[in-house]
């Protein structure tokens, strides 16, 4: 049984359908990128599986249980956690108090551990244990990208959904954010990843789903899409990277 699986999904922004009887699977343990262009629908089927977008047909399955009629903060609860485009973390408040308000989600923990868990944040984000008592305004986007993942990550999450997480970032800033991610896998976590740079999606991932117009067209191994024509031309050709989507 697949950890999460969407069957047959579509939803609809108004008249403007975005997603066209989708249908993929995410496995324990893997990484999966969607790839796709401007307006494709990958940044919409992240929000139908968190909740935050309506899906007008079709079924959403997570661990063997369907969420679609869940609300998002069940969803959460149940072990899915959104690092959604944009970071949006609190500006107001301190790395450590954006870290623990990921938590919130989980009911009564004790303090103690919270604080704990905190700590291990700022072991797989090193750059963000001399931030701790900085506002969230003033990092960087590579930091607040880095404090958004830990904030999701403190959910206790069985499946991370992340929304294009090199977006505006500068290219060192990119490989040091991929590697976190291979990190943060191999400590077990689940990721259903998208991503604008379509090559360093690949360079991670175990699976990947390409997305055009709503529609999932091709499915593969990153092996198979980066031999695929019709993937190379459109998304790989001369290191051409993927826009953020709906």
């Amino acid at each position: 049984m697949s950890l999460l699986e969407l069957r047959q999904v579509e939803s609809h922004y108004g008249n403007v359908q975005a997603l066209k009887g989708i249908s993929l699977h995410v496995n324990a343990g893997e990484i999966v990128t969607l790839l796709g262009a401007n307006g494709a629908g990958k940044s919409t089927t992240l929000r139908s599986i968190s909740g935050l977008a309506s899906v007008t047909s079709g079924d959403i399955l997570f661990e063997g249980q369907s969420i679609l009629k869940m609300p998002a903060e069940k969803i959460v609860s149940m072990g899915i956690a959104h690092v959604p485009e944009g970071r949006r973390i609190f500006p107001g408040l301190t790395v450590r108090e954006n870290i623990l308000i990921g938590s919130s989600a989980r009911g009564k923990v004790a303090r103690s551990t919270l604080e704990s868990e905190a700590d291990e944040m700022f072991e797989i984000f090193p750059p963000l244990e001399r931030l701790s008592g900085a506002l969230g305004w003033s990092l960087s986007g590579g930091e607040q990208q880095m404090l958004a993942v830990a904030r999701g990550l403190m959910s206790k999450p069985k499946l991370l959904l992340m929304d294009e997480p090199s977006l505006g970032l500068a290219p060192l800033i990119v490989q040091q954010l991929f590697a976190t991610i291979r990190k943060i896998r191999e400590r077990g976590m689940t990721i259903l990843l998208v991503e604008q740079n379509a090559n360093m999606a690949l360079s991670v991932a175990d699976r990947g789903y390409v997305l055009v117009t709503g529609n999932l067209t091709v499915e593969g191994t990153p092996k198979e899409l980066l031999n695929n024509d019709e993937v190379r031309s459109a998304y790989l050709g001369g290191g051409k990277k993927i826009t953020s989507t709906v």
